[in-house]
């Protein structure tokens, strides 16, 4: 994948509208802190086009990210942010549950998991909402880069049985930093843009 041009297009908070977009949707979740602006950072081949942040659970709104005219990036709120207050951590379940169960548009779902730890509560319910809402998501596992080399297998079974997942379950580990893992999440970009062409 070749991205030649970007645009933020929608900004959705807790009481927007969601929008109908007829380009195909990516959505990307994982928990706060987890490197999801980086990941997408890193595949839109930008530095800071998605704001990154040393101060967790700074996204939260859903952004919409039209790129090459072709796909949308949905970068999610992240999730389990410790110093968030019930109110408003009910509050971004709610709108990662809706766009979920409402979008027409969406075709698969990355769910970065952090691959030095195993997954955690919030990470299992939100791969278990994922499926429930009918897809098979893509685990990234991020920071591939914070471990040996010789402990990725290890560490991605880890992810794998914590979760529950199918076997058929793809576990790409990924690193913002070396960009490893980049290419394999752009082979299953290209396989759905394909058709858009």
């Amino acid at each position: 994948m070749i991205i030649r041009k970007i645009n933020l297009e929608t900004v959705c908070g807790v009481t927007s509208t969601l929008p109908v977009n007829s380009l195909p949707e990516v959505a990307f979740a994982g928990k706060s802190n987890v490197g999801k602006s980086s990941l997408i950072n890193a595949l839109m081949n930008r530095k800071s086009y998605a704001r990154t942040s040393s101060q967790p659970g700074k996204t939260q709104t859903i952004n919409f990210y039209n790129i090459n005219e072709e796909i949308y990036f949905v970068d999610l709120p992240g999730y389990g942010y410790a110093n968030a207050n019930v109110k408003v951590k009910a509050q971004w379940g709610k709108m990662i549950e809706r766009y979920l169960n409402t979008s027409k548009a969406l075709r698969k779902v990355f769910l970065l998991i952090d691959i030095r730890h195993a997954p955690g509560a919030n990470d299992c319910d939100m791969y278990d909402w994922i499926v429930n809402a009918g897809f098979s998501p893509v685990i990234i596992a991020t920071k591939s880069d914070k471990i040996k080399r010789s402990q990725l297998d290890k560490q991605v079974k880890l992810i794998r049985e914590t979760l529950g997942c199918a076997k058929d379950t793809v576990i790409i580990p990924f690193s913002a930093e070396t960009k490893a893992g980049r290419d394999e999440i752009y082979a299953i970009l290209d396989e759905m843009t394909e058709g858009s062409r």
